[in-house]
């Protein structure tokens, strides 16, 4: 196959020619990829299609719109259908379209280049902009109500579980005092000083993991994904999972142990799947993917 074109300044599909491989596309075949960001997974998944068809979702709402611009002019384009939802609505998603059971579904688990660049959008370190974080923005909860409405307590708590964040309480304390807090700028700014750099990475990256994950409710989308798409599967489908931490590393590996367990199928990859350096040395964001994959008996 040949490769897929650059999806735009922001986007390199991560574990691209590893993630094909493991989907094991039919010409005619039925695939969903419930990450669709951009749409460079996608195209390339769309590519590959002869006859079938592949339901592109996403939750957020400008990265899907985009994903269709990016797609549009490549073969196998026709055969996309776009479904704007999260992983919960996966079942809305295939009755909109007349499926009930897909060989094939993919779910990347990272964060878009332009939803971290973009500082509008609440998520970036660098560039100030709004305290929001919501990649559905539809939806009312925003980073900004947590960081000036929980008490000290329970946002040092969110920064620790969420965020493995070791000076969790020291980080909560200054918030606090410096509230109101309306920006990530500001934010960034906040956490540095009260636990400063130690390392490569910005001191405040672990506390606005943590608000990300907490605001778009990923742990509990994440626990839904895996309990219904296993159901969704043929015979023969395959489920494919790029994650980027270590904690949702840890949900996907325990779930496809425990699928096995119960006869439900076989897990391809015994060992994760890493990128290679060429692809790390491309696109530095790669670093920390990781592939797991299961195949429904």
């Amino acid at each position: 196959m040949d490769a897929a074109p650059a999806q735009g300044p922001w986007h390199y599909p991560v574990l691209l020619k590893e993630t094909l491989e493991y989907l094991a596309i039919r010409p005619d075949g039925i695939y969903v990829d419930l990450t669709a960001g951009l749409g460079g997974h996608a195209g390339a998944i769309a590519r590959q299609l002869a006859g079938g068809l592949l339901i592109a979702c996403d939750r957020d709402a400008e990265s899907l719109e985009m994903a269709r611009v990016n797609t549009a002019a490549l073969p196998g384009a026709d055969r996309i259908r776009f479904f704007h939802g999260a992983f919960s609505k996966l079942p809305e998603a295939l009755a909109k379209n007349g499926v009930e059971a897909v060989d094939g579904v993919l779910a990347d688990l990272g964060v878009s280049r332009y939803q971290l660049s973009s500082g509008e959008r609440g998520f970036s370190l660098m560039e100030d902009g709004p305290l929001d974080m919501r990649m559905d923005r539809s939806q009312d909860l925003t980073a900004a109500d947590l960081v000036n409405e929980l008490s000290e307590r329970d946002l040092a708590d969110l920064i620790y579980q969420f965020g493995e964040e070791r000076r969790s309480r020291r980080i909560s304390r200054a918030i606090v005092r410096a509230r109101p807090i309306l920006t990530t700028g500001r934010l960034a700014r906040v956490v540095e000083q009260a636990a400063p750099r130690t390392g490569r990475l910005h001191p405040a990256t672990q506390t606005f993991m943590a608000l990300r994950l907490k605001v778009n409710e990923e742990f509990e989308e994440l626990e839904e994904m895996l309990r219904t798409v296993p159901g969704r599967l043929r015979s023969g489908g395959r489920f494919v999972v790029l994650t980027f931490m270590s904690a949702e590393d840890r949900k996907v590996k325990q779930a496809f142990q425990g699928l096995a367990r119960e006869g439900y199928g076989t897990i391809l990859t015994k060992h994760v799947v890493k990128p290679t350096d060429a692809e790390v040395l491309e696109n530095s964001a790669s670093r920390s993917s990781k592939l797991r994959a299961f195949e429904r008996a």
